[in-house]
């Protein structure tokens, strides 16, 4: 009981990013929101290398510019591409940079159950060759999920 317990604990710490990534990514896709641009108007140091930013909005479709929280990795004077979500509270970085940026979490996700299967067929006493194939192919996955996290991590701090 104890190992399915563990086995439903890693799915969930590795699958829940992928879930919390989704609004994100239809953010960054223009799924949903408005596109426009964001220009960050001020940042205030909250301490321990926090920052607590925000900027204005303005759509492409020409309406009333929005003040909104800009991403905390944002500098003052910063403008880039965004969609500004349904609420109108936030402005999320849109295009290649913004899809990059989302796919950082549900990558490093990814990375995470590389070695799931191995450690299953350890459990149930596969053989040493079938485990062989599983190490080879966790570490695929968790290299392929770690270079996709670092590339989205780039992309959001540049």
């Amino acid at each position: 009981m104890g190992r399915v317990v563990l086995v439903v604990l890693w799915l969930g710490v590795c699958v829940l990013p992928m879930v919390f990534a989704v609004e994100d990514l239809d953010l960054a896709t223009g799924r949903i929101g408005t596109p426009g641009t964001l220009r960050v108007v001020s940042c205030e140091s909250l301490g321990q290398g926090r920052y607590d930013c925000d900027g204005v909005f303005t759509p492409d479709s020409g309406g009333a510019p929005v003040t909104v929280d800009a991403s905390p990795d944002s500098e003052a004077g910063d403008v880039t591409r965004a969609q500004l979500t349904p609420e109108g509270d936030r402005a999320a970085p849109a295009g290649t940079r913004g899809v990059l940026a989302a796919l950082a979490l549900p990558a490093l996700g990814v990375g995470g159950l590389g070695f799931l299967p191995y450690v299953i067929m350890y459990w149930a006493g596969a053989s040493r060759r079938a485990r062989r194939a599983a190490v080879i192919g966790g570490a695929l996955v968790t290299t392929a999920g770690f270079m996709g996290m670092l590339v989205g991590m780039v992309a959001a701090y540049s």
